[in-house]
């Protein structure tokens, strides 16, 4: 297995790998193309999804429940379900008519290897202890989800499909299981690999473990295959040339064997009780704000994902109040029973699953700390505004009410509101034990990484 460190100090690329490109159009037809099938055919919004206010409350499982997190990489959240005109996800379309859908969340960072720290830690990629690099890796100092579960007797079983994911990054801390699917190499460019028939297999293998079956259990499987490189398959329909027609057959790839592990899923003892909870760790760009992939901005097709959660005494709806990964840990922690760390900045979403009236949970914090690659961010939703920090006092104001796009920034003709939201977004960072990154590497704006790796240190 190729070091990822090493691969940066030797100076490779890494805007494809886990990143994105600015301002390259990657929508050349691919040398490579598989033969096509039939035309697509065209979904429609499912209707069925109740509303928030009209959904009965549900009964509490009476059973100990398990939790399968399930996160597929570069999802966007412009989905099916969400209204995407083109059939390129039917497994999980169908899922989320038998789910609580959340329109409207957003991952805490815009980037792998932030965002996933966040969503499986529960805090924010600020005030986690890691190195600079661009493929962070967490200090041991961090408490990580699997940890807290594992140190209550929850098994916990981690099956991933890309390098970074590797044992040494520390978000393999508290993972009783912890693989990688087979044969995979690093390229800093992009991903090269097809494994979302690999990830299948080898989450049948690890849930089909007879261990399963006496003891709770908390999983968690990120698929890799939306992820550029966009490669076409013989299974997917040819939806074009372009970046996002390949994307999309690279979604309808991954949502094939995805709805093949659930259709197996179905079969396991342990399914009766368990909540699946479908996320992806950041958007992706066609050439909005003139960027392709992701990472290094904040915008909302970057940060903006879908989630779907459904299992025991959990009622389909819709919500339409704004979430946060942040809130995925506390959720999890609760659904299983366990007791939640004082220090988790995020709030369970469980008595809104179990049909209560949704609460507000605004403002919406979103984070890209500084690397050596990418220059520090900071973002805040509340009500119609968005504002972004560019840092050096710089700030951008957005209306995403009217405009979704993030196409007009306001700061300079709407001064009033661009304070308020300044104050919003200073008292919230005022209350976050935000923590300098360590290791020693040059940052992108020209510091060095010379934080704490632990309290103290």
């Amino acid at each position: 297995m190729r070091d990822l460190d090493f691969a940066l100090a030797l100076g490779l690329s890494v805007c494809g790998a886990l990143g994105c490109s600015k301002g390259a159009n990657p929508d050349k037809p691919s040398a490579a193309a598989s033969p096509s099938l039939s035309a697509p055919s065209v979904s429609t919004p499912p209707s069925a999804v109740a509303s928030a206010s009209s959904a009965p409350a549900s009964r509490t499982p009476e059973a100990p429940l398990n939790v399968f997190l399930l996160t597929i990489d570069s999802l966007r959240q412009d989905m099916p379900w969400a209204g995407y005109a083109r059939s390129i996800a039917p497994n999980l379309s169908q899922l989320a008519e038998h789910s609580v859908v959340y329109p409207n969340a957003y991952s805490a960072s815009s980037y792998t290897a932030k965002s996933v720290a966040a969503l499986v830690s529960g805090h924010y990629p600020s005030t986690l202890y890691r190195d600079g690099l661009f493929f962070a890796k967490y200090s041991a100092a961090n408490t990580f989800l699997a940890e807290t579960l594992a140190a209550q007797g929850v098994r916990t079983i981690g099956f991933h499909a890309h390098l970074y994911f590797g044992k040494g990054k520390g978000i393999e801390q508290g993972f009783d299981e912890w693989r990688l699917v087979p044969g995979i190499t690093f390229d800093a460019e992009t991903d090269n690999n097809v494994t979302s028939d690999k990830m299948t297999a080898l989450g049948m293998e690890l849930l089909g473990d007879q261990k399963n079956s006496g003891r709770q259990f908390f999983a968690w499987a990120h698929y890799m295959d939306p992820h550029d490189q966009y490669n076409r398959h013989k299974e997917s329909p040819d939806f074009g040339n372009k970046g996002r027609d390949r994307y999309d057959s690279e979604v309808f790839y991954t949502d094939l064997w995805v709805g093949k592990l659930l259709d197996w899923a179905k079969t396991q003892p342990w399914w009766k009780n368990t909540v699946l909870i479908v996320s992806a760790d950041h958007g992706e760009a066609f050439g909005e704000h003139g960027m392709y992939k992701h990472a290094f901005e904040v915008w909302d097709v970057l940060t903006h994902v879908p989630l779907l959660i459904s299992g025991p005494g959990i009622q389909p709806r819709r919500i339409d109040q704004r979430r946060s990964h942040i809130d995925i840990a506390p959720t999890i922690l609760e659904l299983m029973g366990r007791s939640l760390p004082a220090d988790l900045p995020g709030k369970s979403l469980v008595s809104e699953l179990r049909g209560q009236p949704p609460e507000s949970h605004e403002p919406i914090l979103i984070e890209l700390t500084e690397d050596s690659h990418n220059p520090f961010r900071r973002a805040l939703i509340a009500g119609d505004y968005k504002i972004i920090d560019f840092g050096h006092s710089q700030y951008q104001l957005y209306d995403i009410a009217h405009d979704p796009g993030e196409l007009s920034d306001l700061a300079k003709q709407n001064k009033d509101e661009l304070a308020h939201m300044r104050g919003l977004l200073d008292a919230k960072v005022r209350d976050l034990p935000v923590v300098e990154p360590y290791g020693g590497a040059k940052l992108h704006d020209g510091g060095t990484a010379h934080g704490p790796v632990g309290p103290g240190k």
